[in-house]
């Protein structure tokens, strides 16, 4: 007993101590240069990177988003929550001063200490009175729990940087879509007005006898092939206008689709060639999840500190000043007031493990968290390495398809001719047309492909965060 008083002397000389184990900050094995002429060492923050699409629509339904989408809006209540609590566990390290005020008419017992036979009366008791209480944070368990809240608060803000750059990501690879999709509606248009000219044509021709029915039986083929195209790739447009719309806080049917409809073709987008990086090192600062996973971790060690607090004694003191009297009218007069002062002292003795289980809650939960701190990290890194990979190959598809689509309108056109001519039927013409046709989608396709990776890329080094 005499060593446990002479703890809680020290500990109240020292102004009070932690017991969390001492941080250290997670090492990762990183590289010391991306080595990749795409990633730019010496820029390390895309300030709106959307803006480098050069697209004034794209950068208005980006503000639009941050302004009204509501998964924005519960990342941000959930700081506000956070900041309460932390508000919360920093009131916990001040004394509370509190008001009371009772009456009571109370028949004491004849037994009771100060009252002998005959002599316990029923007595009336009226109190009214300020109270203070504190408890001193020798062990620094409430420090500990202030700084943990802290650290949840800083985790709870880079979340909500997590959602916003998920936002801003999402309605540019929406729009991206949207404007791909556009594109490639006007392409099955166009080719469907060509090929009904052709059957108009073929018709003709087979009505004066110059062609076979079979000509003509699959101009029209092909003409009903690519308005089988049109439904589906309308389809996809609407759903993706409802998606941005969802995007934006708004209701899915309140976008109209002429609304989304009439904004810049996807041939007048360039992607970006290179983006600001930094170092590898810097991702570890740039990542708003590896941010809010760091936090995380930096709270589960302070919270280890909160549970070894409890093996020790609790200290706390009150005081009361106020004004007493058995009579109602007295209570305020000069010879009622009166006063009181007490300390406690509060020590665990035996409890059959229940503060040894504590602490190993607290330790395997900051194991947790140093474990998904390190999975966060790699996943991070994978991320850009996927996205850079991406951005490689469709440059490459990219440039094949170019070239491919070129041959095939040459190819087309010498069809054509060849047919004109007499030197060749018009399977020859229609095989020419559907492979262009299929070629013009695809090409499409890998434009917009080349556009979203190099999104990816920008959220995969941390966008503005």
């Amino acid at each position: 007993m005499s060593r446990l008083i002479l703890l809680t002397i020290t500990g109240l000389l020292i102004g009070g101590c932690s017991f969390a184990p001492e941080y250290e900050q997670p090492q990762v094995p990183l590289p010391e240069q991306w080595n990749d002429p795409r990633l730019d060492d010496h820029e390390t923050r895309a300030e709106q990177w959307w803006q480098r699409f050069g697209d004034p629509a794209l950068a208005k339904l980006v503000q639009e988003s941050l302004d009204a989408n509501l998964d924005l809006q519960i990342a941000a209540a959930r700081v506000t929550e956070a900041r309460a609590f932390l508000l919360g566990q920093e009131a916990e390290r001040y004394p509370m001063l509190s008001i009371e005020g009772s009456g009571t008419r109370q028949g004491p017992s004849e037994e009771a200490a100060g009252f002998g036979p005959n002599q316990a009366k029923p007595f009336t008791d009226f109190r009214v009175g300020g109270l203070l209480t504190y408890e001193f944070d020798i062990w620094g368990r409430q420090a500990n729990a202030s700084e943990a809240a802290q650290y949840r608060l800083l985790a709870s803000a880079a979340n909500h940087e997590t959602v916003r750059l998920a936002i801003i990501s999402e309605v540019a690879t929406g729009y991206i879509n949207l404007l791909a999709l556009n594109h490639q509606i006007d392409i099955a248009e166009n080719t469907i007005a060509t090929r009904r000219e052709s059957v108009q044509l073929q018709r003709a021709r087979f009505q004066g006898g110059d062609i076979d029915e079979l000509a003509l039986r699959q101009a029209e083929a092909e003409l009903a092939a690519a308005q089988a195209e049109l439904p589906a790739l309308r389809l996809r447009q609407t759903i993706q206008i409802h998606a941005i719309a969802v995007l934006l806080g708004k209701p899915p049917h309140a976008m109209k689709q002429d609304s989304l409809t009439t904004y810049s073709s996807i041939e007048s987008l360039e992607a970006p060639a290179t983006f600001p990086a930094g170092t590898p090192a810097a991702l570890i600062v740039r990542r708003p999840d590896i941010k809010a996973a760091e936090q995380l971790l930096k709270a589960a060690n302070a919270e280890i500190g909160v549970a070894r607090s409890a093996y020790l004694p609790t200290i706390s003191f009150a005081g009361l000043i106020g004004l007493q009297s058995a009579q109602v009218g007295d209570l305020f007069s000069s010879n009622a007031a009166n006063w009181q002062l007490g300390g406690s002292l509060l020590s665990p003795l035996v409890d059959f493990g229940r503060t040894e289980a504590l602490i190993a809650q607290a330790e395997s939960r900051q194991r947790q968290a140093y474990l998904s701190y390190g999975r966060v990290v790699q996943n991070a890194f994978r991320e850009v390495w996927d996205a850079l990979e991406q951005v490689q190959r469709t440059d490459e598809r990219l440039q094949s398809k170019h070239i491919q689509v070129t041959a095939l309108k040459k190819s087309t056109h010498l069809a054509r001719e060849r047919f004109e001519g007499g030197y060749s039927s018009y399977l020859e013409v229609l095989d020419a047309e559907r492979n262009l046709f299929n070629a013009e989608l695809a090409l499409v396709e890998i434009k917009r492909d080349r556009l979203l990776a190099a999104i990816s890329l920008f959220r995969a080094l941390g966008g503005d965060y």
